[in-house]
């Protein structure tokens, strides 16, 4: 994906080391190029171009039926070939379905990286989603109900802020810190058993 380089990695996983140092509780980061190739997308646009068509040529034009049927496969094709790309595919999803698979994506994350596992349920996942602009931090129900409401998405606030900004080492390292702070407060060194998850960056590149 490209969005982090080595040394960019190897910072934010020393920040979670650093993080956790002072905690028994226990930081994922997670960063996912996509949450949904949205594959279906153009597909879909393509087809209601495709059947939208042939209408007008017949009701404007004599034209035969092979040569309407021509220009409905070539509608499909052009349609098709226009929105395949990434970028336009991203773009013609509506911004809630982009937000409830980054959402979704994220919980799996919470499972599969074995949050939910956590001595204490102390378990906090930061996740990234890159395509979506979706950033969203979830967090296990030992330290969710320690933790005032609206605390997270403050944080979230301010890391994709620094996303937007283009500065996304400086807004990881200091989500890190943030939620670091919050689980030390809650969950000082000792109060669960520490570290059994991994430090570094979980880097998911698009499929």
């Amino acid at each position: 994906m490209g969005l982090f380089s080595d040394s960019e990695e190897h910072r934010i996983a020393e920040a979670i080391t650093r993080a956790e140092q002072a905690t028994s509780g226990e930081i994922v980061a997670v960063v996912a190029s996509e949450s949904s190739t949205y594959l279906y997308a153009p597909f879909l646009w393509a087809s209601v171009v495709a059947l939208l068509v042939p209408w007008p040529l017949i009701l404007w034009t004599w034209w035969p039926a092979a040569w309407i049927y021509l220009a409905q496969v070539a509608a499909f094709g052009l349609v098709l070939a226009a929105t395949l790309p990434r970028p336009v595919r991203y773009w013609l999803v509506p911004r809630r379905i982009k937000r409830l698979r980054a959402h979704r994506r994220a919980m799996e994350q919470f499972v599969s990286q074995n949050l939910h596992t956590t001595e204490g349920r102390t378990g906090v996942l930061i996740f990234i989603s890159v395509a979506e602009r979706h950033a969203e931090i979830v967090a296990d129900s030992g330290i969710e109900a320690r933790v005032p409401k609206g605390t997270w998405q403050e944080i979230v606030e301010r890391l994709t802020t620094a996303f937007g900004a283009k500065q996304h080492t400086e807004g990881f390292i200091a989500a890190i810190g943030e939620v670091g702070g919050h689980l030390a407060t809650h969950f000082p060194p000792g109060s669960c058993e520490a570290n059994v998850l991994p430090d570094h960056l979980i880097v998911l590149d698009a499929s």
